[in-house]
C-alpha cells in the first residue's frame, strides 16, 4: 500500500501517514517545522491543544491533562458547568527534551541529539547513554549514529516506534 500511494506521487510523512508534495504537512516535513501531538502529525505549531470530550487528551505549556475516561462522570462535570480533567503530568525538564528527542524522530526519522540537548541546555550524553536499545537498533542496520546524530535508515522506517521508545522514560514504567 505505502509503495502504492508513493508511486502515485504521494509523500510519506513519519510512519504512517501520506500527503501530497504541496500539502501542509509534506512542505513541514521538508522544512524541519512537522510536530507530532496526540492526534498525530501537524503542521500547527501551537503548543496548546485543548482536548474535547470523554478521554481526550490535552497539551497545555507545562504538560498534559486528560478529560474523565467514564461517560457518567464526564457528563456530570460538563452539565454543572466544569472542566471534566481527571489526570494530569506536569513535564520535567529531562520529559521536554526526551519529546523533542522523540518528535524529530517520529517526523523526521532522524534527531540531532547534541543540538537538541544543547538548545534545552543540558549535556547530550546522559541522554544517548540512557537510550540503551538505541546500540542494539544501530548493530542491527536500523539506526545510524554518528557524534550522538541519530538517523533511520528509510528501509527501516516502519520501525520508528521501536527507535523513539528507546528514548521514553516511562515506557517500562506502566501501572498497567
Amino acid at each position: 500500500m505505502a509503495d502504492t500511494l508513493v508511486a502515485a506521487g504521494y509523500h510519506q510523512i513519519g510512519l504512517d501517514h501520506f500527503a501530497l508534495p504541496d500539502d501542509e504537512l509534506a512542505l513541514a516535513q521538508k522544512a524541519g517545522r512537522l510536530r507530532r501531538n496526540s492526534l498525530g502529525y501537524s503542521a500547527d505549531t501551537c503548543k496548546t491543544l485543548i482536548g474535547f470530550g470523554r478521554s481526550a487528551i490535552g497539551r497545555l505549556g507545562d504538560g498534559y491533562v486528560q478529560n474523565d475516561v467514564a461517560t457518567g462522570s464526564y457528563s456530570r462535570h460538563i452539565r454543572a458547568g466544569r472542566l471534566a480533567t481527571s489526570n494530569g503530568y506536569r513535564l520535567t525538564d529531562e520529559d521536554r527534551v526526551r519529546a523533542a528527542i522523540i518528535e524529530r524522530l517520529m517526523c523526521d526519522l532522524e534527531a540531532d541529539v547534541p543540538a537538541i540537548c544543547a538548545a534545552h541546555g543540558v549535556y547530550a550524553i546522559p541522554f544517548l547513554e540512557s537510550a540503551e536499545r538505541l546500540s542494539m537498533l544501530a548493530e542491527d542496520g536500523v539506526v545510524d549514529i554518528e557524534k550522538g546524530f541519530i538517523r533511520v535508515r528509510q528501509e527501516h522506517r516502519f520501525v520508528i516506534r521501536a527507535v523513539a521508545a528507546a528514548f521514553d522514560a516511562y515506557l517500562n514504567r506502566s501501572p498497567y
